[in-house]
């Protein structure tokens, strides 16, 4: 096994509570009774006796088997990691002068990351005595989000951040 995602039960001799609610393989309760007779029960019908619910007063055990148990919560955990999808940050700089087809190429490279389900992270820098113009900085801004607008949302407008102008744009959802 890879790493211990799965939340280990404690089995037969490792329960240490004095009296269990018993429920069998088909999920009908067998009533409370004590560590004994339930060890001995799960081990006539050639099973496992595995506390699912340690926290519960009495805990609750079932009788099953537990490799199988294991087995399929592996099977589950694996089905819905797959189902999962992590959402990276792709950043793209910019700058202040930044020639219109050069900030074409920007935003279509950002329209690519965005129709991927990634979101775009544009920042500007600005150098020397480019810190006296922020606006022209947040223009190119406007347009960058302007020619990306098909595919994203402006998630968070541009700031300033010390020498840094950044905004994110977040992939459209299809409603």
């Amino acid at each position: 096994m890879e790493g211990k995602t799965i939340k280990e039960n404690k089995i037969n001799e490792e329960i240490r509570d004095k009296e269990l609610r018993v429920i069998d393989e088909d999920g009908t309760m067998l009533g409370i009774m004590s560590r004994d007779e339930a060890l001995a029960l799960a081990e006539q019908r050639k099973l496992d006796l595995v506390n699912i619910s340690p926290n519960a007063v009495p805990p609750v055990c079932k009788i099953l088997d537990y490799g199988k148990y294991r087995y399929e919560a592996q099977k589950r955990e694996k089905e819905a990691k797959k189902k999962q999808r992590t959402i990276e940050v792709k950043e793209i700089r910019l700058s202040t002068f930044i020639e219109e087809h050069d900030l074409q190429v920007k935003a279509n490279t950002a329209s690519k990351f965005l129709k991927d389900g990634d979101k775009v992270k544009a920042s500007l820098r600005f150098r020397g005595r480019e810190l006296g113009h922020t606006q022209l900085g947040r223009e190119v801004m406007d347009k960058f989000a302007e020619l990306c607008s098909e595919f994203s949302t402006v998630e968070k407008k541009p700031v300033m951040e010390g020498r840094t102008m950044s905004m994110v744009l977040a992939p459209r959802s299809e409603k």
